[in-house]
């Protein structure tokens, strides 16, 4: 996670992420619905904002060794209104991972703001995983 926030593209929105208290981050609430859930109705962002449970400062540093999408199959939802990962880098990672890519609107919350889209995904997936 730290080199996706350590070196943005340029124009990229910066996560409103907090400073560390305690050893954990919170995003800035008052932030939150415009950087992570811009597509939602105000209220839902809200609730999201005063609901989120903090995390450690040592996901931000975290390294998977062997990642599975080197050896497996990989789908990837790029949330093109996304103001916490770039839409650019989604796509980068995506084609890191060799991943099969659907894109479609929606903030870093689509999944509550296109359930059909995510779950579409997953079939699909799902579905070349078993072929």
């Amino acid at each position: 996670m730290n080199t996706l926030i350590a070196d943005p593209p340029p124009g990229a929105p910066v996560p409103p992420i907090l400073a560390p208290q305690d050893g954990f981050l919170f995003l800035d609430q008052e932030k939150f619905a415009a950087s992570f859930a811009g597509d939602l109705p105000l209220d839902e962002a809200q609730f999201m904002a005063d609901s989120q449970v903090p995390w450690s400062v040592n996901a931000l540093a975290g390294a998977v060794t062997e990642p599975a999408w080197r050896t497996r199959s990989s789908w990837y939802l790029v949330a093109t209104d996304d103001h916490m990962i770039p839409p650019p880098a989604q796509r980068a990672m995506a084609e890191r991972a060799r991943a099969t890519v659907t894109e479609a609107p929606g903030s870093h919350s689509i999944y509550v703001s296109q359930p059909q889209v995510v779950a579409d995904l997953i079939k699909q997936a799902a579905a070349g995983t078993t072929a």
